[in-house]
């Protein structure tokens, strides 16, 4: 049965706030993770859904670019994955005091065409929400440095977008939680009780209690209490482009449809050897910034990192929500059954992403545990249950009318695309060496939260690569890779 052809209906999913725990959500999937083979793992290499971003920049020479005709027989470093993960790797080890020789980046398919480049363009912090759930799986105090971590990433996104003029469609605003049931207020207010009880800075959180005003506030029809902080959204090819440009100025050798088959230990001392069709190259680094991937070329991995894709809904507007009457805030609107993550795009061309773990997400999950390979298959697109969860909020939340209008230009639900994830067991990211292979170096399970974390994450990666210490990175120390992370499965 094709995916259009599933009924429809918004029964709960039992995943508040957009992120359960990985156990949960494996249970929903009825994934045996030890039947997960290497191939299942690997990127989709033809008949991929294309994406709003991707689908803007059909023209762009970089999309297919390789820098050399033949692939070099070795480089000082090799970068695996071409998203802002790889791209930021990238441009931290040219732009350091003591850069590598040389860096070969290896993407399987067109740049930057995993998941940023099929993402909602949303970098919203948590700089609140996720405190209960962080300490009780981290303690307080790294709770409160994963909630300070996401907020210096988007500030560091911000200031390197201005600072270098970027364009890539950025805006810069208020982000509004919009709370839809009372369970999900009361939950709300608890989490910011232990948050600022714990010490955390709620000072540029604005929070409207009052449902009417709530409303008015947010136009959303039916909200009971919003929170609103400070985030951006943007065109995240844009941007990864724009850096990779300005990597290939500094010797960066990228190599696209270049997908690897395996690492494996070379007969040179120190060495890897990296297999792609075409041909081998030895290094002493890898950097393997591929993600919800990782387990193709890491299998240690596949208990800990596990793929599934995600959609996102691209809708033009009626003319009552266009114009100046458009949104002027990014979203995300929560209810007890699910999470609405909502970009309207006011800074370009006005045509509003629609992602999260929204109702309906039980149907997709149920469709993607009827045939393992769907794991990893982002040819997926137009999935009914998912627009018509979609069309849910439009009608009840947004309040436009679904009918012909007599005036003006009625709602477009357009088309969607998929995504892959990786979800992490522990929800946080891995980052640093690779255990048990020296050389060898990651930064992926980014959970569908990589905006709000990669700026800072791919720095700290870039500074341990050149031998300094975690403590040096700033980063939240329950981020780094260890053994026992990679083993957590076994304890879920």
């Amino acid at each position: 049965m094709r995916a259009t052809e599933l009924e429809t209906g918004l029964p709960p999913i039992g995943m508040e706030g957009g992120s359960a725990n990985i156990s949960d959500k494996l249970t929903n999937l009825h994934i045996d993770i030890n039947k997960i083979d290497e191939p299942e793992s690997r990127p989709l290499q033809g008949g991929m859904s294309v994406s709003h971003w991707l689908g803007t920049v059909r023209s762009n020479p970089l999309l297919d670019h390789r820098t050399t005709k033949e692939l070099p027989s070795s480089s000082e470093v090799v970068i695996i994955g071409s998203g802002l993960s790889g791209a930021l790797a990238a441009l931290n080890l040219l732009e350091s005091e003591n850069p590598p020789k040389s860096i070969l980046m290896l993407e399987a398919r067109e740049l930057c065409s995993g998941a940023t480049g099929r993402n909602a363009g949303h970098c919203k912090p948590d700089i609140w929400r996720g405190y209960i759930e962080y300490s009780k799986r981290f303690g307080s105090e790294q709770a409160l440095k994963i909630l300070a971590n996401e907020k210096e990433t988007r500030d560091a996104l911000v200031r390197f977008v201005t600072d270098n003029n970027v364009d890539c469609e950025v805006w810069n605003g208020k982000t509004f939680d919009v709370m839809m049931d009372p369970e999900v207020v009361a939950k709300a207010a608890r989490s910011m009780e232990a948050f600022k009880a714990a010490g955390g800075d709620a000072s540029s959180i604005d929070v409207i209690t009052d449902p009417k005003e709530a409303e008015r506030v947010s136009r959303v029809k039916g909200a009971k209490a919003v929170y609103a902080w400070d985030a951006s959204t943007l065109h995240p090819w844009k941007l990864v482009a724009y850096i990779i440009e300005r990597c290939l100025k500094l010797g960066l050798n990228l190599q696209t449809l270049t997908p690897v088959s395996s690492v494996t230990e070379s007969s040179k001392k120190d060495c890897w050897s990296i297999q792609t069709e075409r041909g081998s190259v030895e290094t002493s680094n890898v950097i393997h910034t591929t993600n919800a991937y990782a387990g193709s070329l890491l299998p240690e991995l596949n208990q800990s990192i596990i793929p599934i894709p995600h959609m996102c809904n691209l809708v033009y507007p009626p003319s009552t929500h266009s114009g100046s009457k458009a949104l002027t805030n990014s979203y995300a609107v929560i209810y007890k059954n699910g999470l609405y993550s909502v970009n309207p795009r006011n800074t370009s061309d006005g045509c509003i992403l629609f992602g999260g773990v929204q109702p309906n997400q039980h149907q997709l999950e149920k469709y993607v545990s009827e045939d393992p390979k769907r794991k990893t298959d982002d040819s997926l697109q137009d999935f009914k249950p998912i627009t018509e969860s979609v069309k849910f909020l439009g009608k009840h939340g947004f309040a436009w009318d679904e009918s012909k209008p007599e005036v003006g230009f009625g709602v477009r639900y357009d088309r969607s695309w998929s995504g892959i994830i990786g979800l992490s067991a522990d929800e946080v990211p891995f980052v640093g060496p690779v255990p048990g292979k020296k050389g060898q170096w990651m930064s992926c399970g980014h959970n569908g939260h990589g905006m709000a974390r990669i700026f800072t994450c791919s720095k700290g990666l870039a500074q341990l690569v050149q031998g300094s210490t975690w403590s040096q990175t700033g980063l939240p120390e329950c981020f780094q890779v260890t053994s026992e992370r990679i083993g957590t499965r076994s304890k879920l």
